[in-house]
């Protein structure tokens, strides 16, 4: 179900969507928190899923909201927006995730929003800090390298599994360029710094113009605090340090 925000009724008019969920290291979802708070970002919409755990938590306005994906738009220029779509959690049962998927991107397709990016992290060794997108079709990976995107065709080798991973796959099913954008961490905390550099990535390879302020590093560390577990154990990791594809 669709609950529009703030007098909209339409995705105005959004090109392209960034999309993230916490995972490891909280990156993506960190970086897209930050980035909504930086550029001002405007709530449209709100996705609600009876598949969404049910969990309801306290609004920015201090408000009871039911579990949720929430759907901002920040101005990138003259009439045109940059759409982000991120939540706090995702269907537990693999057939839900899928579902919620198909209808994402069936509603992305309807407003025709071009492309789909999704930002993740990916455990790797602790020397190797690098940001790389991997496409789901052939013609979109020449076009991210035509732009300068650091594009891979070898990771992440053992695959993805998850509500992100199918987004970041089913995008040409729908007409729609998708591609998962993957800063390397070591998984244990959240890594301000691969957040940050996925950010300027981004913002480098599609031309965003977005910004990115000196205190950007201040507010992911806020909302990595926020949405961290408290718990030094960290699964995730464990799972994705494994032969088995990572959970995104």
């Amino acid at each position: 179900m669709i609950e529009w925000r703030n007098g909209h009724e339409n995705l105005l008019g959004g090109k392209i969507c960034l999309f993230s969920l916490p995972g490891v290291g909280n990156i993506g979802k960190a970086a897209i928190d930050a980035l909504n708070s930086t550029n001002d970002a405007t709530e449209i919409a709100r996705l609600h899923h009876t598949a969404l755990p049910p969990l309801a938590t306290l609004d920015e306005d201090g408000l009871l909201s039911p579990p949720h994906l929430s759907i901002r738009a920040i101005p990138i220029s003259e009439g045109e927006y940059l759409l982000t779509l991120s939540g706090n959690s995702q269907p537990l049962e693999p057939n839900n995730q899928g579902v919620l998927a198909r209808e994402i991107l069936e509603l992305m397709q309807e407003y025709q929003v071009s492309e789909l990016i999704v930002l993740a992290g990916m455990v790797d060794d602790a020397a190797r800090k690098e940001i790389f997108i991997v496409p789901s079709s052939s013609s979109y990976r020449v076009d991210l390298e035509s732009r300068g995107a650091n594009v891979r065709r070898d990771e992440p080798s053992s695959g993805a599994i998850g509500l992100a991973a199918l987004l970041s796959s089913l995008g040409p099913v729908y007409g729609i360029d998708s591609a998962c954008a993957i800063a390397t961490t070591v998984g244990a905390s959240g890594d301000i710094i691969a957040s940050q550099n996925l950010l300027r990535s981004i913002d480098e390879w599609f031309g965003l113009n977005l910004v990115i302020p000196k205190d950007a590093n201040e507010k992911l560390f806020e909302k990595l605090k926020q949405i961290s577990p408290q718990r030094q154990d960290d699964l995730v990791s464990e799972l994705t340090q494994s032969h088995d594809a990572f959970y995104m």
